[in-house]
């Protein structure tokens, strides 16, 4: 297995909604391995294809509960209730954390490696965990929840730190960080 360099702000593949799985085969399989060592080695909890380059609905995911990682393949939010605010950060925007409302439930939908369909009644921060993956496969990142006030204090900072610092320094932020989503 290896691990791959995490698309950071900025990249354009992060933008673009990420085309169907088609076909589970042995090189998704194997994506989905490297994927995982690249999560752990971020460190972080979820990360969807595009993060590494890759445009496909497809992300990977390990809240610690002991139960190791999981992949999930054109999943699909069919319903979403309550709200839940809570600090959210991002592996494609390292070193950054905020204040983000999301709803507090959801049920997901999708499909394992193996061809079965998953259905996920979630909540809390496993809740929020796919809706954040999710949101990178139709090429939304977290600034977009921020409200206008912060969120143009985030592209400043964004900004800042590319003139500065370059990519880099950036990746260097992201080893530092806490766990990111």
């Amino acid at each position: 297995m290896s691990t791959y360099p995490i698309r950071i702000f900025g990249d354009p593949v992060l933008r673009q909604r990420a085309s169907e799985v088609e076909d589970v085969d042995s090189r998704l399989v194997r994506l989905v391995e490297d994927m995982v060592e690249t999560m752990y080695a971020a460190p972080g909890v979820g990360l969807a294809a595009p993060q590494v380059g890759v445009e496909r609905r497809l992300f990977v995911y390990d809240i610690g509960e002991g139960e190791g990682p999981k992949a999930l393949v054109n999943p699909v939010i069919t319903e979403s209730r309550g709200e839940w605010e809570f600090e959210e950060g991002c592996l494609s925007v390292p070193g950054l954390h905020w204040s983000i409302v999301r709803p507090r439930e959801v049920h997901l939908t999708g499909f394992d490696l193996d061809g079965n369909e998953v259905s996920i009644e979630a909540d809390e921060y496993l809740a929020r965990v796919l809706q954040h993956e999710l949101d990178h496969l139709d090429g939304v990142l977290l600034l977009e929840h921020l409200d206008p006030d912060t969120r143009k204090e985030a592209m400043r900072t964004l900004r800042q730190r590319a003139l500065e610092d370059g990519p880099a320094a950036s990746a260097g932020r992201r080893e530092r960080s806490s766990r990111s989503l």
